[in-house]
């Protein structure tokens, strides 16, 4: 049993906007600390920001421009708070690349099922790209996808051998003027299985909570085996390798998936 959210689900709008940030960052820095938490919804978007670059206002402009291109509307009120890193946490990272964060992580080999279901969500939003909710329970599709006609959508999977329901409540219109969206919000979407005690998005590389869990995720798929670990902030070696490397190999994935913001819309699967 699995649920897969598209990159317009409101929350997956947050975590895309974080991602976005995060990217920015990375234009400044080769190595920025950064965390982003987004709310939005009913014409409104807050964002926090904590980091080691200074967000002039020119970057500043930079964020509304994201906002509104990943929104795909101008109409609405953006307020940003740019609070700079703790001294504490800066300290920690200021003469190599450790551990940013405490967590727990468990890389879980995805079923075929979960493989199913992320191929259905990404052939329905080629086709209608508006926020859409998908669920697959052995034969069971459910499909939750504003702006399509239902008909079409059950007709097509059912023909797949699937019992599909589509929009159970009828036909509607969905995105952040529907519901409120907030990152990380929707991690079941993003890890199927895999467990963390953080989350994955609007973070750099040095949080264990990205770098770790891609990590675990990825090595997991390669071995066939669930992957159990866990870290204190300022460790320098996890599961026998140094904290730098598990570093360049989540900076590798995202490299190969665009960037922070494309490894948002869909997560790890």
């Amino acid at each position: 049993m699995i649920e897969k959210v598209n990159p317009s689900h409101p929350d997956k709008v947050a975590d895309r906007i974080a991602g976005a940030i995060v990217d920015l960052a990375y234009t400044k820095e080769a190595n920025p600390k950064i965390a982003v938490e987004v709310l939005i919804g009913h014409g409104k978007c807050m964002i926090i920001i904590e980091s080691s670059i200074i967000f002039v206002e020119s970057l500043i402009n930079k964020i509304y421009d994201i906002v509104y291109r990943i929104v795909g509307s101008k109409e609405i009120r953006i307020e940003v708070m740019n609070a700079k890193q703790d001294k504490h946490l800066a300290k920690n990272q200021s003469k190599e690349i450790r551990c940013g964060d405490n967590g727990i992580f468990k890389g879980v080999p995805l079923t075929t099922e979960e493989k199913e279901l992320s191929q259905i969500a990404r052939e329905i939003y080629e086709k209608y790209p508006s926020d859409g909710k998908y669920i697959l329970n052995g034969g069971k599709l459910i499909i939750c996808q504003s702006n399509a006609v239902g008909n079409n959508l059950a007709e097509c999977y059912d023909n797949e051998g699937y019992f599909t329901k589509v929009n159970p409540l009828g036909d509607w219109t969905g995105g952040t003027d529907v519901d409120s969206g907030a990152t990380n919000r929707k991690l079941g979407s993003d890890m199927a299985q895999s467990v963390t005690g953080g989350g994955l998005h609007g973070k750099d590389l040095s949080k264990a909570d990205v770098s770790v869990n891609i990590y675990a995720f990825l090595k997991a798929q390669e071995t066939g085996k669930t992957v159990e670990l866990c870290c204190a902030i300022g460790d320098t070696e996890i599961d026998g390798k140094p904290y730098s490397e598990i570093v360049e190999i989540a900076r590798e994935y995202i490299k190969s998936v665009g960037g922070f913001e494309k490894f948002a819309e869909w997560g790890l699967f």
